[in-house]
C-alpha cells in the first residue's frame, strides 16, 4: 500500500503579532502529529495591513484593552505559550515594528531555514514574554546569543538584511499572502488535492483539520518547545 501523500501547510506570520505566535506553535506542535510538510513563511505585517485597507485591532481602544488585558493572557495559558505583553505593546508594535527582524527570518531562511522555527520563537519570547527589544541589530544580536545560534552566519544574515534578494523574498511572501486574501497575521494555508485554502487567525484549528481531514487533539500542551 503506498504511503499517504503528505499535505503542504504554510503559515505565513511576523513576530510583531503575539497571535500568530499561537498559531506558529500550534502548528509546530501539529506537525508531528499530522501528515503535512509545514512550511514557515515570514512576512510583513505593515505592507500586509497597507495592501488590505486594514486598521490594527491594538489601535480600536476597545479591542487592545480587551486583547492585553484579558485575551492573551486567557489563550497563552491555555496554549502553554508565555505571553505576556510588554510594558508599552503600542510601541512594539506601531513604532519599533519588525521590518528590521522579518528581514533577519527572511535571510536566515534563505541560507539556513533549518533555524527559522528556534529564531522565530526566540524573537517571540523577547519581545512578547521578557519584554526586550528585537527591532534592531542589537536585538537581534541578543536574540541569537540567547539560543547559541551561529555567530558566523548571524553576521552574514545581518549583512543580508541590507540585500536586494532579502527585501524581494520578503515582499514576495507578503505579495502572497495579499493574493491569497490576507488582511492581517497570521494567515494559514492549506494545500489540498492542489488548492489553496486560507485561514485567518489562532482559532480556527478545528476547521482547518476537517479541511485537511485530520484530528484535531486539543492544544497538545505536553509538546511545548516555548521555555524559558
Amino acid at each position: 500500500m503506498a504511503a499517504p501523500t503528505r499535505k503542504t501547510v504554510e503559515l505565513f506570520y511576523d513576530v510583531v503579532s503575539p497571535y500568530s505566535w499561537i498559531a506558529f506553535e500550534v502548528m509546530c506542535r501539529y506537525k508531528t502529529k499530522w501528515n503535512i510538510d509545514l512550511k514557515l513563511k515570514p512576512f510583513f505585517l505593515g505592507g500586509i495591513m497597507a495592501g488590505a485597507d486594514n486598521k490594527p485591532p491594538g489601535l480600536v481602544p476597545a479591542k487592545a484593552k480587551y486583547m492585553l488585558s484579558h485575551d492573551l493572557c486567557r489563550v497563552g495559558d491555555y496554549y502553554n505559550i508565555p505571553i505576556i505583553p510588554p510594558a508599552n505593546p503600542a510601541e512594539v508594535m506601531f513604532i519599533k515594528g519588525t521590518l528590521m527582524p522579518q528581514r533577519f527570518l527572511t535571510a536566515v531562511d534563505i541560507k539556513r531555514p533549518d533555524l527559522v522555527e528556534d529564531l522565530s520563537r526566540q524573537f517571540w519570547i523577547r519581545a512578547w514574554n521578557k519584554d526586550q527589544g528585537i527591532s534592531d541589530e542589537e536585538g537581534i544580536r541578543e536574540t541569537c546569543k540567547d539560543i547559541n545560534f551561529p555567530t558566523n552566519l548571524m553576521e552574514e544574515c545581518l549583512q543580508k538584511t541590507k540585500d536586494q534578494t532579502v527585501k524581494d523574498r520578503l515582499k514576495q511572501y507578503t505579495t502572497e499572502a495579499l493574493e491569497l486574501g490576507a488582511f492581517g497575521s497570521p494567515i494559514i494555508v492549506a494545500h489540498v488535492n492542489n488548492k489553496p485554502e486560507m485561514i485567518f487567525g489562532s482559532d480556527r484549528f478545528p476547521i482547518l483539520a476537517k479541511i485537511l481531514n485530520e484530528e484535531w487533539m486539543g492544544p497538545l500542551t505536553e509538546l511545548s518547545k516555548a521555555k524559558l
